[in-house]
């Protein structure tokens, strides 16, 4: 197979696609069955899953969860409305964030950003990361717990900026998903919205093992591919880990034949970042930049459910690996024609 190019993941997406708002009820989405080996397609509802496993079959879930990281302040003395987006706690002691902050030509170091009606909270700006990012000190006296509820109660829900509405009450619960507990995302993983408590209610009933594995999404996911030789393409980190009860669910369900199915690119990234010599799945604490393109030997899952992704991203490279790049590419064009919901808040793709 040649090496494969950036512009072989361009598409024409029309805009109208682009979920504004999830669908009215979680399990209730679309659901694109695509067949690698024969190449058929099927269009079904997300609830449909259940007739696609086994029982001791195991779904990976990647139990993140999305905190409110999207906080507006002030600048001292000018009073200039900024956006201030938390991307990760660099040092839990001295409240140091890393956060991108626009418009950003106008924050310096040493500049103080006010937040809350009552300026209940002050950040000063100590260090440039990027041309956006910047280091944050809160400047905070009180106990840690304190200062992460007045983050919380100050913050808003992280919607991604391709979705053009206000953030809404309902947001706070539809973009997260319902088995989240870990917290540390600023982008929720977006297969996981489809999975309904009754969904999960009758899968369990069907015999079929839930596993799960964490892995902090950062806005790394949505940072566009600039070169065209993937090769060259540089992914952010982000944390993961996978815990030995997980481990043996996986290990066990494989040696005795049964599917292994990845729910989401983050679940897939977070297991293939940890295999053994023999293909299985190992225990890991760390971080992970791993960048999945064809070609690409996936180790441990047999099926990949996942959302409908945007031209030219990482997560598309990454179902192509998985499925093959001419049917990801023609089932794309089929979502289309079809009008298929696309992105965070969209319908759903399982590849088996």
């Amino acid at each position: 197979m040649n090496k494969m190019k950036l512009s072989q993941f361009n598409f024409d997406l029309p805009e109208e696609l682009i979920a504004e708002y999830p669908s009215d009820n979680r399990d209730e989405s679309r659901l694109m069955v695509i067949h690698k080996d024969t190449g058929e397609i099927e269009h079904k509802l997300f609830k449909d899953v259940i007739n696609y496993v086994d029982e001791g079959d195991v779904l990976i879930m990647n139990n993140t969860k999305v905190f409110p990281a999207r906080m507006y302040g002030n600048k001292e003395k000018t009073g200039a409305k900024i956006e201030v987006f938390l991307l990760r706690e660099l040092n839990r002691e001295s409240l140091l964030w890393d956060v991108l902050v626009d418009p950003a030509r106008k924050i310096r170091i040493g500049n103080k950003l006010y937040f809350g009606e009552d300026d209940s909270l002050v950040a000063e700006v100590i260090d440039n990361t990027t041309s956006r990012g910047r280091t944050l000190r809160f400047l905070f006296d009180g106990p840690y717990e304190d200062f992460k509820k007045a983050i919380t109660k100050l913050g808003e829900t992280p919607l991604p900026k391709y979705i053009k509405r206000e953030v809404e009450e309902t947001d706070e619960d539809r973009y997260q998903t319902i088995y989240a507990k870990e917290e540390g995302a600023v982008a929720a993983p977006t297969a996981g919205l489809h999975f309904s408590r009754q969904l999960m209610k009758r899968l369990e009933l069907k015999g079929v093992d839930f596993a799960e594995v964490t892995l902090h999404i950062g806005l790394g996911t949505f940072r566009p591919v600039e070169v065209e030789d993937l090769t060259k393409h540089k992914m952010d980190s982000e944390q993961i880990s996978i815990h030995q009860p997980c481990v043996d669910m996986v290990n066990n369900a494989k040696k005795n034949k049964k599917k292994i199915i990845a729910v989401g690119s983050t679940s897939m990234r977070a297991i293939e970042t940890s295999v053994s010599t023999d293909g299985l799945l190992k225990p890991y604490d760390g971080w992970t930049n791993k960048f999945i393109f064809p070609p690409y030997d996936f180790s441990i899952a047999d099926v990949l459910i996942t959302n409908f992704h945007t031209p030219l991203s990482t997560l598309l490279m990454m179902i192509s690996a998985f499925g093959g790049h001419e049917l990801m590419m023609s089932a794309y064009q089929e979502a289309i024609k079809e009008k298929y919901r696309f992105y965070s808040y969209g319908d759903a793709m399982m590849i088996i």
